[in-house]
């Protein structure tokens, strides 16, 4: 006879990773900047990552301003304990994207695929950076994996 559980399973840490505009192009758009591997190529390998840690690991991708920021707002009631973000071009110029960001208070991760400080002085400005727990530039697709490990350890640390 097994013995009736007494306490709660503590659940699974979410994590949820955020792609801004143009980012559905990957593997095509621009290789000579971003690279060969495609978003797909990207997601999958995140979760396979965080399943293998125990983590729950949501992708989304959007090309509207709007639709990133309802999904923020979203997160904000599903205990998301941290996201990954590439805002792609949205870096650049979005405030809403900020204050979304800032009103839910979800620690996050800014990753992009390019070195934005190598490249045209209009992409060197971010709205996010000052906001996040740290800034992976110029690693191409495996930046999504190191701010990954990053979070990965912080859930560990926290736990």
């Amino acid at each position: 006879m097994t013995k009736p559980k007494t306490s709660r399973q503590a659940a699974r840490p979410k994590l949820l990773v955020l792609h801004g505009p143009n980012l559905n192009l990957l593997g095509t758009r621009e290789p000579q900047h971003y690279g060969t591997v495609t978003l797909a190529d990207i997601n999958l390998a995140l979760a396979r990552r965080a399943e293998s840690a125990g983590v729950d690991l949501e992708a989304f991708q959007s090309n509207h301003e709007g639709a990133l920021i309802e999904r923020i707002h979203a997160a904000g009631a599903e205990g998301i304990g941290a996201i990954i973000l590439n805002p792609a071009a949205w870096t650049h110029t979005s405030v809403a994207i900020r204050d979304a960001l800032a009103a839910v208070m979800i620690p996050f991760v800014e990753v992009h695929l390019s070195n934005v400080h190598a490249r045209e002085p209009f992409r060197q400005h971010s709205f996010f950076s000052d906001l996040a727990l740290g800034v992976i530039t110029g690693l191409g697709h495996q930046g999504y994996l190191l701010a990954l490990e990053f979070l990965l350890d912080k859930f560990h640390a926290d736990a």
